[in-house]
């Protein structure tokens, strides 16, 4: 089974300039994830997918490969959907490599480890699911605006804490599908999904400069406790 990690990187992030590269405890940021990526054992090839030469330089310099992203797929409103649909259909048409399964990693999931993505990767396989994502559980109270009014969306009927279903919520670390999803069905999470049920200390999501803080005191206090 022929299993590539893609990693989205453009190089226009707004809320943090420079995010992806940015330099977090010591190395570029999309080092963590590339270095997590190459040491899962399944994964053939860790390639990143960026319009920006000095990303591109950064990922080479980190053992992952690059994809040359067109202008047009680079912009704010552009989703992940077509980013990945044009890397391995790159893959596919220059290269004649053709990817049985596609794991979607972020820069942005610097404290992400190997083994989670190997989880996610084994789950697909022995559950034969289509996709698997990363969740945590949630069981926050959640309103909805409606109408200029508000309205309890969840849960319907409040019940102590521990006697409450949890919401689960995409936590973005990881997301593993089939090529055949991902191109011929245009989705990158469908069919027959599986949950890779995470907890809230195990990664973060960058996105804007108290992220990156956060997530920078946690890596830290990783690394004290291992020395």
């Amino acid at each position: 089974m022929r299993i590539v990690a893609i990693i989205p990187a453009r190089g226009g992030s707004k809320g943090i300039p420079g995010k992806n590269i940015k330099t977090f405890c010591g190395k570029p940021l999309i080092s963590y994830i590339i270095n997590s990526a190459l040491n899962v054992r399944d994964i053939e090839r860790v390639m990143v997918s960026t319009e920006d030469e000095e990303i591109a330089e950064v990922v080479k310099k980190y053992g992952a490969e690059v994809i040359k992203r067109p202008e047009s797929l680079a912009k704010d409103e552009v989703p992940t959907l077509p980013v990945l649909q044009h890397a391995v259909k790159y893959l596919e048409e220059n290269e004649n490599y053709i990817p049985d399964v596609i794991v979607l990693l972020y820069a942005t999931s610097p404290l992400l480890k190997a083994n989670r993505i190997s989880e996610a990767i084994e789950f697909l396989k022995e559950k034969n699911f289509d996709s698997v994502m990363s969740v945590v559980e949630d069981k926050g109270h959640f309103w909805i605006e409606n109408n200029s009014k508000y309205k309890r969306l969840y849960p319907k009927v409040l019940k102590n804490r521990q006697y409450t279903e949890p919401l689960f919520r995409e936590n973005g670390a990881i997301y593993v599908c089939k090529r055949n999803l991902l191109m011929e069905r245009g989705e990158i999470v469908g069919g027959k999904v599986g949950f890779l049920k995470m907890r809230r200390e195990e990664t973060i999501d960058i996105d804007e400069p108290l992220d990156f803080e956060i997530a920078e005191f946690l890596m830290r206090r990783q690394i004290n406790e291992k020395n």
